[in-house]
C-alpha cells in the first residue's frame, strides 16, 4: 500500500467517536478512505450516525500527523498493517459487524490458516487446569491447529507456551500497542511468540493497557478463532465474555468441567448447563466435534474427496464441495457468503450432498466432507 493511503487508514482510527462500524459506514459513503478527509462537514452530516462533532473530528485533521508518526513507527518495527479490505486481513473477522478496521500485527504465521483453536480461561488456574490445557494441546499437535489467546497469566500464558512446546504456532491477542508487553513478565514468550506464531492488536503504539481494551481484545479472540475452548473461570470471569462473544459470532464453544462445587469451574459448569458451552474432556471429544480426526496417512477426514470422481454434481454443489475440501470446516453462514448462494438454495443443496454421503454435519450448524 501507498505511505498516503495507509497514513490515511491509521488516520481514520484515531478520530474520536469513530469506532469500527462508524468507520465503515464513512467508508461506504464516501466511497474511499481519503475521500472521507476530503469531505466537506455539510456531506458528512448527512451520513446517518454522523453528527456534527463526529464531522468537526473528521475535518480538523489533526489525527494526520499523529497517524504519520504511527506509520513510521510500524515500518521501522516491521509490524504488518492490515486493513480490514486486504487479502491478508482475517477472514474469520471480516464478516463480523464490529471487526476492527485496521489491525497490527508482528509475526510469521499467516491469520488466515485452516484450523484455529482459542484457549482462554482463569488467570489463577489450578495444577489440574494447566494439565488440561497441556495435555489437550499436545494431543491436537498433529492437527496443524493455530493457538489462539490473549497472553494474559493464567490459562491464556500456558496455552501459548505449551502451543510452543509442542512446536504449534500460537497467536496472542494484545489489549495494547505492540510497542509494549503486558504484562512484562509475558515478554520472553511474547518474543517467541513473534518468531513461532505472532502477536495481534487493534491499537497503536502507546496506547496503554486499560482495563476497557481486554473485552474489546476478548472479541478478536473470539472472532479468530474456529472454536473455543474454556477451562476453568468462575461466573464472573473474563473468559464468560470472551464465550458469550464467540456464541454471538456462532463459533463453536467448549468448556472443560471441574469437580462438584468448584468456584473455578463454574463458570464452566453454567456454560454447559445453559447449552452455551459442549463439554468436553479431551483432545478427542475436540477432534470429534470439529471433524479433525486425523487419518493413518496424517490428512483428515474428508480432505481426500476429489471433485472430478463425480461428474453429476451441479456446479453449485460442486462450489460447495470445493470450498470444504480447501477450508476443512465451515459454519452455514460462511458458505452463504462465499457461494453467495440464497439460504434456501444453499439449504437444498446440503441436504442432497449429505443424501450423497458427500458431506456431514457436525454441531453448531457446521460442516465438512465426509
Amino acid at each position: 500500500m501507498g505511505d498516503a493511503e495507509l497514513i490515511y487508514k491509521i488516520a481514520l482510527t484515531k478520530i474520536p467517536l469513530v469506532g469500527a462500524i462508524t468507520a465503515k459506514n464513512l467508508i461506504g459513503y464516501c466511497g474511499g478512505v481519503q475521500e472521507v478527509f476530503r469531505a466537506k462537514k455539510r456531506d458528512l452530516i448527512r451520513i446517518p450516525g454522523i453528527g456534527e462533532q463526529i464531522a468537526n473530528n473528521i475535518v480538523r485533521q489533526n489525527v494526520l500527523e499523529e497517524a504519520e508518526k504511527e506509520m513510521l513507527f510500524v515500518e521501522r518495527e516491521g509490524i504488518e498493517a492490515l486493513f480490514y479490505l486486504d487479502a491478508r486481513y482475517p477472514q474469520r473477522l471480516r464478516h463480523l459487524p464490529d471487526a476492527p478496521v485496521l489491525l497490527y500485527y508482528r509475526g510469521t504465521t499467516p491469520l488466515n490458516t485452516p484450523r484455529t483453536l482459542g484457549i482462554v480461561g482463569t488467570r489463577q488456574p489450578t495444577h489440574r487446569g494447566i494439565a488440561i490445557c497441556e495435555g489437550i494441546i499436545s494431543d491436537l499437535a498433529g492437527c496443524g491447529v493455530v493457538i489462539i489467546s490473549g497472553l494474559a497469566y493464567g490459562i491464556d500464558v500456558a496455552a501459548h507456551r505449551h502451543a510452543l512446546r509442542m512446536n504449534l504456532p500460537t497467536i496472542g491477542v494484545l489489549g495494547h500497542g505492540l510497542d509494549q508487553i503486558y504484562p512484562p513478565a509475558h515478554r520472553k514468550v511474547a518474543e517467541e511468540m513473534a518468531a513461532h506464531g505472532g502477536l495481534l492488536t487493534e491499537f497503536s503504539s502507546a496506547s496503554r493497557p486499560d482495563r476497557e481494551n481486554f473485552p474489546m481484545r476478548n472479541r478478536i479472540v473470539a472472532g479468530l478463532c474456529d472454536a473455543l475452548l474454556v477451562i476453568e473461570t468462575n461466573i464472573r470471569g473474563g473468559s464468560m465474555i470472551t464465550a458469550q462473544l464467540a456464541n454471538d459470532y456462532h463459533k463453536e464453544v467448549f468448556a472443560v468441567p471441574g469437580r462438584v462445587g468448584d468456584t473455578l469451574s463454574a463458570g464452566c459448569h453454567l456454560l454447559i448447563k445453559s447449552h452455551r458451552a459442549t463439554l468436553v474432556e479431551s483432545a478427542a471429544d475436540l477432534q470429534y466435534h470439529l471433524g479433525w480426526e486425523e487419518q493413518p496417512d496424517g490428512t483428515t477426514t474428508g480432505q481426500g474427496v476429489q471433485v472430478s470422481m463425480f461428474p453429476e454434481l451441479s456446479d453449485d454443489e460442486r462450489k460447495i464441495v470445493e470450498l470444504l475440501r480447501t477450508k476443512d470446516t465451515m459454519e452455514v453462514d460462511r458458505l452463504a457468503h462465499e457461494t453467495d448462494l440464497e439460504p434456501s438454495t444453499l439449504a437444498a443443496l446440503l441436504l442432497q450432498l449429505e443424501f450423497k454421503g458427500l458431506i456431514r454435519t457436525l454441531p453448531g450448524k457446521r460442516y465438512l466432507l465426509g
